[in-house]
């Protein structure tokens, strides 16, 4: 039996050439948002905001690929994953 898989909708994308200390200067300023629980994402006059819960799966990726006459591209990729049903925080009593 095949596993059915859901369908990816992409809400957002972006892909800019920068310079080393500009992608550390915006790691930077990404990870105080994250640490708030709210990233607003802003790109042409559009914002998207994101809620992100307390807990999150951090995946990240180190790749080569051969791209024929250009040679070999080489990605560091961090991906952030939760979902709708992540619970914020832990479990309290009142």
């Amino acid at each position: 039996m095949e596993a059915v898989m859901g369908k990816e909708t992409r809400l957002f994308q972006s892909k800019e050439r920068k310079s080393r200390a500009d992608v550390s200067n915006f790691l930077h300023q990404l990870a105080d948002k994250i640490s708030t629980g709210e990233v607003v994402l802003h790109q042409g006059g559009e914002d998207l905001s994101v809620h992100l819960p307390q807990n999150l799966t951090l995946e990240v990726q180190l790749e080569d690929e051969e791209k024929g006459a250009k040679g070999v591209q080489h990605s560091l990729e961090v991906e952030i994953k939760w979902f709708d049903t992540d619970q914020d925080g832990s479990l309290e009593l009142k």
